[in-house]
């Protein structure tokens, strides 16, 4: 799916963007020597994206108003 549809779905897909990369950026530091980031912590971000995404869809009526990925064909 693209992001798009209402203006309100597209920016919540805006938003699920930036969540993932906060997601990204968490695991990361994790990674890194001397620093602990808690398990709940990961857990809520990933949540919290997945929630946008079905935010999202429901802001473009139920999915109806979703622009579906074809490849080749959106661009």
């Amino acid at each position: 799916m693209l992001p798009g549809g209402s203006a309100a779905a597209a920016y919540l897909h805006l938003a699920r963007t930036i969540c993932r990369r906060a997601e990204r950026l968490i695991v990361e530091l994790n990674d890194e020597a001397g620093e602990s980031v808690g398990a709940e912590v990961v857990k809520y971000v990933n949540r919290l994206s997945d929630f946008l995404f079905v935010a999202s869809r429901y802001a473009n009526g139920k999915g109806s108003g979703d622009v579906l990925w074809e490849p080749g064909q959106n661009r």
